[in-house]
């Protein structure tokens, strides 16, 4: 009899532990998946990106090899070179350079896009340029300027609508109000078609470039376009060597910290660019 009950009591804690140990498996987390990798062949290749961009933060953040330039038309000519297997780009100055009829008829935008974001303008933080620039906008969205502007340069697309707003002026230290005394408005720039480029003349001409005409209009000022170093735009502004930067910009948590920004005006994305 002691025989039989010691039998089935092991019998007993046999199953009750192989109960517990099915227990201890968690079913799997479907509702988010996780990130798939960046696949071996990519982390192989060498990336051309602009110094201080979206593109080059996100080749980082994947682990990519990059050659890190001053704008992203010298990481179009890196690849056209081959001293670069790719660059990678914002996707409206890749629909305007790259492909049948552009600057780079031999390079192909790949079906590979790495982010998608917002473009924003940026002013010094606190500025009230960046309330007087969204009332512009909101303004030539609402009678149809923005959307014949971004046709101009086909980026009609990607044109976000702007919600009416209306400018409210700092009480102290107006940025609108410096600006206005000394008559000029300096727009911080790189060369980036269909943004911000020159035409045959060397004049400044784009769908940023004609926005940032507009509101200096309204502003009643000059416009100046003044080439920077993209990495160095926050120290620029914040020098007071330019006022605003209005070059197809994305709207990272970075760029939100350090300057005042507009409003989005366009949507974008990264994307690879080969030969």
């Amino acid at each position: 009899m002691k025989k039989l009950t010691a039998f089935v009591l092991s019998a007993m804690m046999v199953l009750s532990l192989a109960a517990c140990g099915a227990k201890t498996e968690a079913p799997a987390d479907t509702n988010t998946p996780a990130e798939d990798p960046a696949p071996a062949e990519d982390t192989k290749l060498t990336y051309a990106v602009e110094a201080g961009s979206a593109g080059e933060e996100v080749a980082l953040a994947n682990g990519y090899d990059v050659v890190s330039v001053d704008s992203q038309a010298k990481a179009l000519m890196e690849v056209q070179a081959g001293t670069a297997d790719a660059a990678i780009i914002d996707s409206l100055m890749a629909g305007a350079m790259v492909g049948e009829g552009t600057s780079y008829p031999n390079l192909t935008v790949t079906d590979q896009k790495l982010t998608e974001e917002l473009y924003g303008v940026g002013c010094r933080k606190g500025s009230d340029l960046a309330s007087f620039i969204n009332s512009v906008l909101a303004d030539a969205y609402a009678d149809g300027t923005l959307e014949t502007t971004a046709e101009t340069y086909g980026v009609q697309a990607a044109l976000l609508e702007q919600a009416p707003t209306e400018f409210t002026a700092s009480e102290t230290d107006s940025d609108v109000q410096y600006i206005q005394d000394k008559g000029t408005l300096i727009i911080g720039i790189t060369e980036f078609e269909p943004m911000d480029y020159q035409d045959a003349d060397g004049n400044w001409i784009g769908f940023d470039a004609d926005m940032a005409k507009l509101v200096a209009e309204k502003l009643g000022v000059t416009p100046e376009f003044q080439v920077i170093d993209w990495d160095n735009k926050v120290f620029e502004l914040d020098g007071k060597a330019i006022d605003v930067v209005w070059n197809g910009m994305t709207l990272t948590d970075a760029v939100q910290e350090t300057m005042e920004c507009t409003n989005a005006y366009c949507n974008n994305a990264q994307v690879v660019v080969t030969k």
